[in-house]
C-alpha cells in the first residue's frame, strides 16, 4: 500500500471538546432568538438580545480552534482533496437543506412575501446560487442578502473560504507568522467597527467584505489558541461558561458598540474558547452538551425559512404582546424540534452514506 495515500483511520473524527460543543448549541439558540427579536424591535437598543449576532464570531473562533485540532497533525497525510471532501460532507448537506426550505418558504409563505416579483428563471438562479453557495445579493425586499433564500448561509460561504486558506496556507504557517496575521486581522476588525459603528455586517451585498474581516480575525485567533496550547484549566463547568457566553449576547446595544463589540470579539470570545477547552464537564451534563453540539448546525441552517414567514406574519397581523410571546416561544421550541428531525432523518444519514462511499473507495485503492 502507498503510505502517502489517506486511510479510513486517518479520516476518522477525533474526540470532541464536549463543553465547547455545548457552547456552540447555546450560541445557535441565541442566533435564533435574536432573529425573532430583530423583527419585533427595529431599534436594536430595545432588543434584550441585541448582540445575538455576535454568536457568529464565536462560531468562527471555535471553528479555527477545532480545525486546527482536527487537521493540523494529519492534513499532510490525508491530502488536500480528502480534506476538502471531509469539509463538503460535513457542511454541504445542510446548506442544500436550508436552500430547499428557503425556496419552499419563499414560494408558499401563508403570510405574504413577494414571489411574484421574480420570474421562474430568477427563482431557479436564486436557488442554484444558494445551494452552490455563490453570493447573489439581488433581492431588494430581503435587504440584498448574499443568500436571499437562506440568510445564514453567508457565514458558511466565509467558513469555506477560511477552510480553503487553512488547507493551502495556514496549516504550514509558522506560529510567528500566524501571530502577525492575527494582529493585522484585529486591526481590520477595529476599522470595520469604527466605520460602520458595529460588527453587524457581512450578510448583505453592501457589507460583503465585513464578513471577510470578521472571520479572518476569529478563525485565526481560534487556530492560534490551539497552536499555542492556550488552554486554561478551570472549574467553571458548562453552566458557568454558558452564562459567561450569554452575557456577550445580552450586552446593551449603545453608541459605544464600535468599541465594545471588537473587545468581545478580540478578547472575550478567545478567552471563552480557552476556558471551554480546559473546563471540567460534570457527568450529568455530558448528554446535554453532546446533543447541544449536534443540534447547533442543523438549527442554524434550517431556522431562517420560518423567520421570513414570522416577519410577514408580524407585519401583517400586528399581534399583541401575549400572542407574540406565545408565538416566539413556541417557534423556538418547534424549530429546535424540526432541526433535530432534519438531523436524524437527513443530515446524519446523508453524511454517513457519503463518508462510507469515500472510505470504501480508499480501502479499494
Amino acid at each position: 500500500m502507498d503510505t502517502n495515500k489517506p486511510t479510513a483511520t486517518i479520516l476518522q473524527t477525533k474526540q470532541h471538546f464536549e463543553i465547547l460543543d455545548g457552547l456552540r448549541g447555546i450560541a445557535a439558540l441565541a442566533v435564533v432568538i435574536f432573529h425573532f427579536m430583530e423583527w419585533v424591535y427595529l431599534d436594536p437598543s430595545q432588543n434584550f438580545i441585541g448582540h445575538g449576532f455576535l454568536a457568529v464570531d464565536f462560531f468562527f473562533c471555535l471553528s479555527g480552534f477545532v480545525i486546527g485540532y482536527a487537521y493540523d497533525d494529519r492534513l499532510a497525510k490525508m491530502g488536500l482533496l480528502e480534506f476538502f471532501k471531509s469539509r463538503v460532507i460535513r457542511l454541504h448537506p445542510l446548506i442544500i437543506a436550508g436552500s430547499v426550505l428557503g425556496l419552499l418558504a419563499f414560494l408558499f409563505d401563508p403570510f405574504g412575501g413577494h414571489p411574484e416579483l421574480y420570474n421562474t428563471g430568477m427563482v431557479i438562479l436564486l436557488f442554484l446560487s444558494s445551494a452552490l453557495l455563490i453570493p447573489f445579493p439581488v433581492m431588494e425586499d430581503r435587504g440584498f442578502n448574499l443568500f436571499g433564500l437562506n440568510a445564514p448561509s453567508w457565514s458558511l460561504f466565509w467558513e469555506y473560504i477560511a477552510n480553503i486558506v487553512y488547507a493551502l496556507v495556514l496549516c504550514r504557517l509558522k506560529r510567528s507568522y500566524l501571530i502577525v496575521l492575527t494582529i493585522l486581522s484585529a486591526v481590520a476588525i477595529c476599522l470595520v467597527s469604527f466605520r460602520a459603528g458595529n460588527l453587524l455586517g457581512g450578510w448583505s451585498g453592501p457589507t460583503y467584505w465585513d464578513g471577510g474581516a470578521r472571520i479572518s480575525y476569529s478563525f485565526l485567533a481560534g487556530l492560534l489558541i490551539y497552536r499555542s496550547n492556550w488552554i486554561i484549566k478551570n472549574n467553571l463547568g458548562f453552566i458557568g461558561l454558558s452564562v459567561l457566553l450569554s452575557l456577550a449576547f445580552i450586552m446593551p446595544f449603545s453608541t459605544w458598540n464600535w468599541i465594545t463589540e471588537p473587545l468581545v470579539v478580540l478578547l472575550y470570545f478567545p478567552l471563552l474558547i480557552a476556558l471551554g477547552a480546559g473546563a471540567v464537564l460534570k457527568p450529568g451534563l455530558k448528554k446535554f452538551c453532546v446533543f447541544s453540539g449536534k443540534i447547533s448546525y442543523p438549527l442554524y441552517m434550517t431556522h431562517y425559512a420560518a423567520l421570513w414567514m414570522f416577519g410577514n406574519y408580524y407585519n401583517s397581523h400586528k399581534p399583541g404582546t401575549m400572542e407574540l410571546t406565545f408565538v416566539i416561544i413556541s417557534g423556538v421550541v418547534l424549530l429546535v424540534g424540526f432541526a433535530y428531525l432534519v438531523m436524524v432523518v437527513y443530515d446524519i444519514p446523508v453524511r454517513k452514506y457519503l463518508s462510507d462511499r469515500r472510505n470504501k473507495r480508499i480501502a479499494e485503492k
